[in-house]
This record gives C-alpha cells, structure tokens and sequence, in this order.
C-alpha cells in the first residue's frame, strides 16, 4: 500500500508542476500531462486506500509531501520564492502529519 501511496504523491507533484507550464491549459503536452498525473495521482491512492491503509492517513500524507515537494521544486528549480515562516510551516505541517500517523493505535 505504501508503494501506491508514494506513486500517487509522484503522479500528483508531477500534475502539478505540469500544471505550471500548461499556460491555463493553451499548451497541449503539459495540459495532457495534467490530466494524465491527477488521474494516476487518483488511482494509486484509491489502490492504496482499497488495500487497507487508513484515509486520514493516507491523505495526510500525500496532502503534506505533494505541497512540500511542489514548494520545494518551485524553489528550487522554477525559481520560486521560499521565506524562512514558509519552511517552518511546511514542518508544521508534516511533522502534524506524522503526530497523527505516529498518534494513531496500530494492530
């Protein structure tokens, strides 16, 4: 299940860096990438869910790295800004996410 979970972070970072360079969606190979990212990024993470991982978990998981890759790949290679309270919220927001893995009961 992890492995889909991963897969559909990758698909999802990957849809939404194309998303950037689809111009509004007036270029066709980053739009199609679009289309085709989410649409993995959506699959891997219902195969995940199908395979018992929990969908608080899951979805935090994949909400806290798909922004924190997309923030850092902004930075560091689209030439996006990142201040210091930026990065402190992005621990804050996977270290709440590992809080709620980590907090969670498990068999």
């Amino acid at each position: 299940m992890w492995f889909w979970l991963l897969g559909a972070i990758l698909a999802e970072v990957t849809g939404t860096i194309a998303l950037r360079f689809s111009e509004g969606f007036s270029r066709l190979a980053p739009s199609i990438l679009v289309v085709v990212g989410y649409g993995v990024a959506f699959v891997a993470l219902s195969k995940a869910l199908v395979r018992g991982m929990p969908v608080g978990v899951a979805y935090g998981i994949w909400a806290a790295l798909g922004v924190t890759l997309v923030a850092l790949i902004g930075a560091i290679f689209l030439g996006e800004s990142l201040t210091w309270i930026q990065i402190g919220g992005l621990g804050l927001v996977v270290g709440g996410v590992l809080a709620v893995e980590l907090g969670g009961s498990h068999a």
